[in-house]
């Protein structure tokens, strides 16, 4: 798995060289902001459940298709794929948080999956919708501290630039 300590090693490796200075910069910001990525960590571990469903209303929201009323169909199931595939991206971002790197969503969140859902005709605007809705409803100092939050966001983003 992948983090800005592994990265920075295995680039340095790789160029038969011992890390730079700006290599070890690169680490230690990291490491400063660590407190903020675990305080966000902890605070989206505490609440998935009510974010993924907030995000998964707005999605719903957006792309009414989404919404039929009736037997169960493939409409039915792309509903509850939807929402599950919601709260994996969320506890990806959440297991990137701890670890400090974008490592957990490249290797299971997004290396394969564009690929999926294109082979299976699955659109992906409404996981992009459901990211963009919780990036935007996230504020500080309500849901966490600022810096918390600009760590939070941040792999939002990634997620939704991988999926758009």
């Amino acid at each position: 798995m992948k983090s800005v300590v592994t990265t920075v090693v295995s680039a340095a490796d790789a160029a038969g060289r011992f890390p730079s200075t700006s290599d070890l910069e690169s680490v230690q910001g990291s490491l400063q902001r660590a407190a903020a990525r675990l305080e966000a960590a902890e605070k989206l571990a505490a609440g998935i459940d009510a974010v993924a469903k907030e995000g998964y209303d707005a999605c719903i929201k957006k792309y009414p298709y989404l919404n039929d009323a009736g037997e169960a169909n493939s409409t039915d199931v792309f509903k509850e794929k939807c929402l599950r595939d919601i709260k994996h991206y969320l506890r990806l971002i959440n297991y990137c948080l701890i670890v400090g790197g974008t490592g957990p969503l490249d290797e299971w969140g997004i290396a394969g999956q564009r690929e999926v859902y294109r082979a299976l005709s699955l659109p992906t605007a409404p996981y992009v919708e459901a990211m963009r809705f919780t990036r935007d409803r996230a504020c500080a100092p309500r849901d966490m501290s600022a810096q918390a939050l600009v760590e939070f966001r941040a792999l939002l983003d990634y997620v939704i630039n991988s999926l758009s």
